[in-house]
C-alpha cells in the first residue's frame, strides 16, 4: 500500500500514474485487441459491428465503472484518514452497492437493447453482428463490474501495480482466446464478446485471491455488513454521481453514432479505428486524472491541503506538455496506425480517419486540463458539478450529431469531441478556482491550529474548518483535530 500524503507531491503522482498508465492501457486492448482481430480476420463489416456497439458499450459498462470509481473515493479517503475499520466497512457497502446495480443493468439493458440499437439506426448489413457481439458483453457485465471494483478498491489504497499485473494477464487471455474462438471455433463476432468476459473474470478472481492473500483491511466479514445500510448514503453520494456522468456522456456518445451510422459503413469503420488510436493516445493524460482523485483523496483525509494545490499544479504542466506531443504525433502518424485495422487498400477508410486525427488531435491540450480538473474535484467530493460538465458534454455531441454532422459531414462530426471537452471545462474550471481558494482557506486555519497555544482559538478554528469542511461537500477529515 502506498501513502500519498507524504513526500513529493509530482514524483508520487508520476510513481502512482505508470503501472495505472500501463493498467488502462491493457484495458483498452480488451477492445483495441476485438478491433484489430475482427478487423483483420473477419472483414470491415465485422469491424464496423463491433465498433457500431461501442458507444452503447459505454453506456452501460461505463456507468458500472463511473460507480466502482466513485465507491473507492470514500475508500481512499478513509485510508488517508487511516480509519481502516471504515476502510472495511467501506468495502462491504461497495461490494452490495456493485450487486445490486449489476443486476438491474444486466436485465435493463438485455431488456432494452433491441429498441435502442434501432433508434441508433444501426445498418442493417452490420445489425445481426453487433447485436450478438453487444449481448454476450451485456451478459457479462458481472465480470466488468467486479474487475472495476476489486481493482479501484485496491488503487484506493495507493496500489496501483497489482491490478497493472490482473489487467496484463487478461489482456494476454483475451487476444488468445479471441484468436482461438474466432479462427478455430469459427464463432464470428461472438468470439470476441465471449473472450472478453471470460478474460475479465479471470482477472477478477486474480484480484480476490490477491486481496484474501495480501490484503487484510479488505477482508471483509459478516460484521463489517452490520448496518451498512447506514453507509450507503455517503457511497451513493460519490458513486451515483460518477455514474450518471459516465453515461450522460455516453448518450452523447449514442447521439454521434446515430450520426456515423447516417453517414454509412466507411465513416463508422473510419471512426471505430481511429477512434481506439485516439484513446490510446490520450490514455496517459486519463490515468494522470485518475490518479489525481486518489491523491486528492487521500490528501483531503489527511487534512493535506496545501499538497494538493501544489500537486494539481505540477500535474496540469505535466499533462498539458504532453498533450502538445502525442497530438502532433496522432496528426503525422495516426493514419499510418488505422492501415492496422483496414490495411492499405480501403482509400475512404484512411481519408476519414485523417479528417479524425486532424480536429481532435489538436484538441488534446484542452483534454489534459479536463482530466486533471474533472478527478480533482472528484477526489475532493464534489459530486454535482461534474455530473453538470457532463451534461455540457451531452449538449455538445448532441449539437454535433444533429446540427454539425448533417451540415458539414464527417467533419462536423468528429467537431463532437473537442466541444464536448470544451463545454465540460469551462463548467469545471469556475468551480475548481472556488475549491483551491478553500483549500488555501483550510490551509491557513490548519497552520493557526498548529501555531496558537490559545485552547479556545484552536477550538474555534476547527469548528470553522469542519463548516467549511461540510458545507461544501468535501470529506470531514478523521485526523483534523490533531492538525
Amino acid at each position: 500500500m502506498r501513502d500519498l500524503t507524504k513526500g513529493n507531491p509530482i514524483k508520487l503522482i508520476l510513481m502512482f500514474t505508470m503501472p495505472l498508465f500501463i493498467g488502462n492501457l491493457f484495458q483498452q486492448l480488451y477492445n483495441f485487441s476485438d478491433v484489430l482481430v475482427v478487423g483483420q480476420t473477419l472483414g470491415v463489416n465485422a469491424l464496423a459491428a463491433v465498433g457500431s456497439t461501442g458507444s452503447l458499450n459505454f453506456l452501460i459498462i461505463g456507468f458500472a465503472s463511473g460507480l466502482t470509481a466513485g465507491l473507492s473515493i470514500v475508500t481512499a479517503q478513509r485510508f488517508g484518514a487511516h480509519d481502516f475499520r471504515g476502510v472495511r466497512r467501506s468495502f462491504a457497502a461497495s461490494i452490495l452497492i456493485s450487486l445490486l446495480v449489476t443486476i438491474v443493468l444486466t436485465v435493463g439493458s438485455l431488456i432494452f437493447l433491441d429498441p435502442i440499437m434501432h433508434l441508433m439506426s444501426t445498418p442493417a448489413d452490420i445489425y445481426a453482428n453487433a447485436r450478438t457481439f453487444i449481448s454476450i458483453i451485456f451478459m457479462g457485465i458481472f465480470a466488468s463490474v467486479a474487475f472495476n471494483l476489486l481493482s479501484n478498491e485496491i488503487r484506493a489504497l495507493g496500489d496501483s501495480k497489482t491490478p497493472l499485473w490482473f489487467l496484463i494477464i487478461g489482456t494476454l487471455v483475451n487476444l488468445v482466446l479471441e484468436l482461438l474462438f474466432i479462427l478455430v471455433f469459427h464463432w464470428g463476432v461472438a468470439g470476441a464478446g465471449w473472450a472478453t468476459v471470460v478474460s475479465q473474470v479471470i482477472s477478477s478472481v486474480l484480484c480476490v485471491i490477491y486481496i484474501y492473500r495480501h490484503i487484510p483491511m479488505l477482508q471483509v466479514h459478516r460484521v463489517d455488513f452490520v448496518n451498512v445500510i447506514k453507509e450507503f448514503a455517503e457511497h451513493a453520494k460519490f458513486g451515483f454521481p460518477m455514474a450518471f456522468q459516465s453515461s450522460i456522456i455516453a448518450i452523447g456518445a449514442i447521439f454521434m453514432q446515430s450520426a456515423l451510422n447516417g453517414l454509412g459503413t466507411s465513416a463508422v469503420a473510419a471512426t471505430t479505428a481511429a477512434s481506439k488510436i485516439d484513446q490510446l493516445a490520450t490514455m496517459p493524460m486519463m490515468s494522470l486524472g485518475i490518479t489525481m482523485a486518489t491523491f486528492t483523496a487521500q490528501n483531503i483525509g489527511a487534512g493535506e491541503y496545501e499538497r494538493i494545490i501544489k500537486g494539481v499544479r505540477q500535474a496540469l504542466i505535466v499533462s498539458i506538455s504532453f498533450s502538445i506531443v502525442v497530438g502532433a504525433a496522432i496528426i503525422i502518424f495516426g493514419q499510418q496506425m488505422v492501415m492496422l485495422f483496414v490495411g492499405s487498400q480501403d482509400v475512404e477508410v484512411l481519408k476519414l480517419s485523417q479528417i479524425y486525427f486532424n480536429i481532435v488531435g489538436s484538441s488534446y491540450s484542452l483534454l489534459s486540463i479536463l482530466f486533471i480538473i474533472r478527478y480533482t474535484l472528484q477526489g475532493l467530493g464534489q459530486s454535482v458539478v461534474p455530473t453538470i460538465a457532463g451534461v455540457s458534454e451531452l449538449v455538445m455531441r448532441s449539437f454535433s450529431a444533429i446540427i454539425l454532422a448533417g451540415t458539414f459531414g464527417y467533419a462536423g462530426a468528429s467537431f463532437s469531441e473537442p466541444l464536448a471537452w470544451l463545454g465540460s471545462t469551462l463548467v469545471l474550471i469556475g468551480s475548481y478556482l472556488a475549491a483551491n481558494r478553500r483549500l488555501h482557506k483550510l490551509q491557513r486555519m490548519r497552520e493557526m491550529v498548529e501555531t496558537t497555544t490559545d485552547p479556545a482559538v484552536k477550538k474555534e478554528v476547527q469548528t470553522q474548518m469542519r463548516k467549511t469542511l461540510k458545507l461544501r461537500g468535501e470529506a470531514r477529515l478523521a485526523g483534523m483535530s490533531e492538525a
